[in-house]
């Protein structure tokens, strides 16, 4: 594993597991919404994200975090060896996403982006992860079965399977 592209739902893991990932394996990591979220929620121009985004796709390693646009994913899925979709129950992903809020209100997220509080955009987020599991998930799943035969696919539907991902097998 070289370019793994780590995608899914809000408050699934995707980000420790990312971290974990990069300290085991000594690959970079890059966050999408650090890329694409600007101070204040702002959405960042579409052509910086995508020459930041093409930048981090033409180095040897890499371990990226997040959705951005389905042309960037497609991109990143090409560019992949490894693509891990964590595709958790709902509820499981609205109760990790409640507690991380929770816990901005001690400490920022230290992986979000720059200049955007967490704890303003719960609602937002709340709602967000509904759009993507009703909505954006079939299309997901369509283009990640379009890289089945060529990529390594981690198809990561239980607490317990990520766990044993992260390397904490119970």
């Amino acid at each position: 594993m070289n370019r793994i592209a780590v995608i899914g739902n809000a408050g699934g893991g995707k980000s420790t597991l990312c971290r974990r990932l990069s300290q085991t394996l000594g690959i970079p990591t890059y966050a999408i919404d650090q890329i694409q979220w600007e101070p204040g929620w702002t959405r960042a121009p579409y052509e910086k994200v995508k020459q930041q985004h093409d930048r981090i796709l033409a180095q040897e390693r890499w371990i990226i975090d997040g959705w951005g646009s389905f042309d960037l994913i497609e991109a990143r899925f090409r560019a992949a060896d490894t693509i891990i979709f964590i595709d958790l129950p709902l509820a499981t992903h609205y109760w990790w996403t409640l507690k991380r809020q929770f816990a901005c209100l001690f400490a920022p997220r230290e992986d979000g982006p720059e200049g955007c509080p967490m704890l303003p955009m719960t609602w937002t987020l709340l709602k967000m992860i509904w759009n993507i599991h009703r909505r954006l998930r079939p299309e997901l799943l369509r283009l990640i079965s379009i890289f089945q035969a060529e990529k390594r696919i981690l198809h990561i539907t239980s607490p317990r399977e990520l766990r044993a991902l992260n390397g904490n097998p119970e």
